[in-house]
């Protein structure tokens, strides 16, 4: 049941180091291996939980947006491991490339999502998730196809976000899967603003994170969450080719069966980078108080801000965040997927 006269929660814009945190760990899983083959590596670590009609949440981006997971990596995954899936997306709230049904398709023609089925889970409404224990909401309005899914696998490009600080796991779930015009004002907007982007801060963290807790309560323990820490803007995907230049280094991808304990990896490892290279990207997280993701998944019981990072290119070492990173260099480097204007077509 939805707090009659809710109040956000404090504190989201300090980090909290590991060895601070206290409660039960989960497992992360690591590579380094930003390639076609690391992802299915990885996948595998967690994929044994997908079953009967898999849904795939990733972010397809704007228009020609550059930063987005490479097409010939999901293609290969799909083709390999999950040929039947289909990719699920929500128009977007703001008038862009992807705001209406029909311009959506066309971005997604010209993006290259053409390998497999795409489910735009809204283009024909909604459906209503229940909230369970959230304090802003008593249900998710999310696409109205996606509760036909059994089970989700959360594909998400791990990097900034203008309101959110970051977008992790949790940002591509509680934006990307809740419906364009109802669920993404309500996480967005205080009711009768003009200003669609009024919500800020602990009280957005919280929303996004209600949507969230929707879903997962729905996937029960048929979801799973990899996170590709690769052209990590401190904008996001949605920013399409507006986005802030790429400074911060690649790293790796990271998979979990615990969303929490998958983004909080994924911030320890920005946090960790050596020489500065995290630098712009922590501002961005620490000025938008994106840490209250993290704490407010842990009070509504989403899973563990410990865990163990198992590092699978060395038979399953147990390493920390700064082992995971210690060679990576401060400047970012384009890979072969960042050779020409557009970037996400090969």
């Amino acid at each position: 049941m939805s707090v009659n006269n809710p109040v956000p929660g404090v504190g989201g814009e300090h980090y909290v180091p590991f060895e601070e945190r206290t409660g039960e760990s989960s497992v992360v899983f690591f590579t380094r291996d930003l390639s076609e083959e690391g992802l299915k590596k990885i996948y595998d670590r967690v994929g044994q939980v997908l079953a009967g009609r898999v849904a795939v949440k990733l972010h397809t981006g704007e228009m020609y947006g550059p930063n987005i997971i490479p097409r010939l990596w999901v293609k290969e995954l799909l083709k390999d491991r999950l040929p039947e899936a289909t990719i699920v997306e929500t128009n977007t709230y703001y008038k862009g490339t992807r705001y209406t049904t029909e311009d959506h398709i066309k971005t997604l023609k010209v993006n290259g999502w053409t390998f497999c089925p795409v489910d735009i889970t809204d283009s024909e409404g909604v459906a209503e998730l229940p909230v369970n224990g959230g304090k802003w909401f008593d249900v998710a309005h999310v696409g109205k196809t996606l509760p036909d899914y059994d089970s989700l696998l959360v594909l998400t490009h791990f990097k900034g976000h203008t309101r959110g600080g970051f977008g992790g796991s949790n940002k591509n779930i509680g934006i990307g899967c809740a419906d364009g015009r109802i669920g993404k004002k309500e996480v967005h907007t205080i009711k009768g603003s003009d200003n669609m982007w009024s919500i800020g801060n602990e009280e957005f963290m919280e929303r996004m994170t209600e949507v969230t807790k929707a879903v997962l309560d729905k996937f029960g323990k048929q979801i799973c969450y990899i996170n590709v820490m690769r052209n990590m803007s401190v904008n996001c995907d949605c920013d399409g080719v507006e986005a802030e230049p790429v400074v911060t280094p690649d790293v790796g991808i990271l998979a979990s069966l615990d969303i929490l304990a998958v983004d909080a990896a994924c911030v320890d490892l920005v946090y960790a980078l050596p020489g500065g290279g995290g630098k712009d990207l922590i501002e961005r997280m620490e000025s938008r108080h994106a840490m209250r993701q993290q704490s407010y998944m842990k009070e509504l019981g989403m899973g563990n801000d410990r865990y163990v990072l198992v590092d699978i290119d060395n038979d399953d070492k147990e390493i920390t965040a700064a082992e995971a990173v210690k060679d990576v260099k401060p400047e970012w480097v384009p890979d072969r997927f960042n050779v020409f204007w557009g970037r996400n077509r090969h």
